[in-house]
């Protein structure tokens, strides 16, 4: 019965490696760091979410074992029935506290946030708006809803009101943005989507998955940034990334949201609740971001030193400040050449491509990080020109 449909996929499969588009796994050896283990042997890590260089501190790795110790290795059950201890609560009001949200609700990732976010609150007669760009679990929380869809140009605020107009019959209208968009690196006009939701009785959702814990000047993301805590309505997030980059994720929002996500939503519902370690572990990245800029600091001047010396020397990097640094390459299996060739000079990256990615618009997306030295970030930027110079 699956012979009909091996065929297929082996074909499939196969146009996906010929048109150099095919996704390889690499495997680490070793801690996610700065500097990693991979079977040509240590390289300078490029591309992880590790922003703060959280995921190996020993301060979070002491916390997790400590939790480990005292409230064990999983839940083995689901928040409602028998699967909420202690440390879950407090992670949801220190998030609250962080985040200036009246309210959070814990999932085991932030696409399962996402993907149980909509259909809880919205039905047919609803509208959401949605950035055109915005993260594949949106778009997949969206499609789940019976609420009418509409979608505007990245960032681009008067096609956001010409969709706002277009949606005035909604009983609610819901404006769902990337707080940071992953392959850009680009932040969303927060202050000018809050001025255009007030105009027009909407709310306002934010996925700062990528600025929670640096951005902003108390590191509380994109809504800190723009200076629209108080008018966002909700932000979804993960533990993934700057937040010791485990697993888990989060909806900060009005009270009585969480409170009817608790009550209807299928990924909240229906999923273990997130392991004790990596909530307490969360717990103490939180912490230490709340005590002290350092870290943030000298995640900002790593970004601005790649990103000045990348571009002087001649790389098509797309403009900003966010540790999301893209290099455009345009040709898929070309960006796919350079970042192998880079491998091979000791600087793990990957190429970025369709799906990911727009036809045409092949990158190697870099992203710095805290536990960057000065000399890791000239080292890359050397090995860019070499790889450059090899391949030419």
């Amino acid at each position: 019965m699956f012979g009909k449909m091996r065929e297929h996929l082996v074909g499939t499969i196969g146009e996906i490696r010929d048109a150099g588009l095919y996704k390889s796994e690499r495997v680490i050896g070793s801690p996610q760091n700065s500097s990693i283990s991979v079977a040509s042997g240590n390289v300078l890590n490029f591309c992880a979410n590790n922003y703060l260089g959280l995921a190996d501190h020993p301060e979070v790795i002491a916390a997790a074992r400590d939790a480990l110790d005292r409230w064990g290795f999983g839940m083995a059950s689901v928040r409602f029935i028998c699967g909420t201890q202690q440390i879950h609560k407090d992670l949801e009001d220190a998030l609250s506290n962080f985040l200036g949200a009246e309210d959070t609700i814990l999932y085991s990732s932030c696409f399962d946030a996402n993907g149980g976010l909509f259909e809880t609150l919205l039905g047919a007669e609803d509208a959401v708006i949605s950035d055109e760009l915005n993260h594949a679990s949106i778009i997949d929380g969206i499609r789940l809803s019976k609420a009418k869809r509409y979608r505007y140009k990245n960032r681009d605020m008067a096609d956001l009101e010409a969709q706002l107009k277009d949606a005035a019959d909604a009983r609610y209208r819901l404006i769902a943005t990337d707080g940071v968009f992953s392959m850009d690196g680009y932040l969303a006009p927060l202050d000018e989507i809050c001025d255009l939701a007030d105009r027009y009785d909407a709310l306002v959702m934010v996925d700062d998955s990528h600025a929670v814990g640096f951005v902003g000047p108390d590191g509380a993301g994109t809504p800190s940034l723009f200076g629209v805590k108080d008018r966002v309505d909700i932000i979804t997030g993960t533990l993934g990334k700057a937040l010791g980059g485990a697993s888990g994720g989060y909806v900060s929002a009005r009270r009585e949201i969480v409170e009817l996500l608790r009550q209807r939503s299928r990924p909240y519902l229906f999923s273990n609740s997130l392991a004790p370690s990596v909530t307490a572990a969360s717990l103490k990245a939180l912490e230490l971001i709340g005590t002290s800029s350092d870290l943030r600091d000298k995640l900002a001047a790593n970004t601005q030193l790649f990103r000045t010396k990348m571009t002087e020397a001649g790389f098509d990097i797309l403009p900003g400040t966010h540790p999301i640094s893209p290099v455009m390459i345009g040709d898929a299996a070309e960006a796919g050449r350079l970042a192998d060739k880079l491998l091979e000079l000791g600087v793990y990256v990957i190429g970025f491509s369709y799906p990911v990615v727009p036809h045409g618009k092949a990158r190697i997306r870099t992203q710095l990080s805290a536990a960057h030295s000065t000399e890791d970030v000239e080292h890359a930027v050397a090995a860019f020109r070499e790889a450059r110079t090899a391949l030419s």
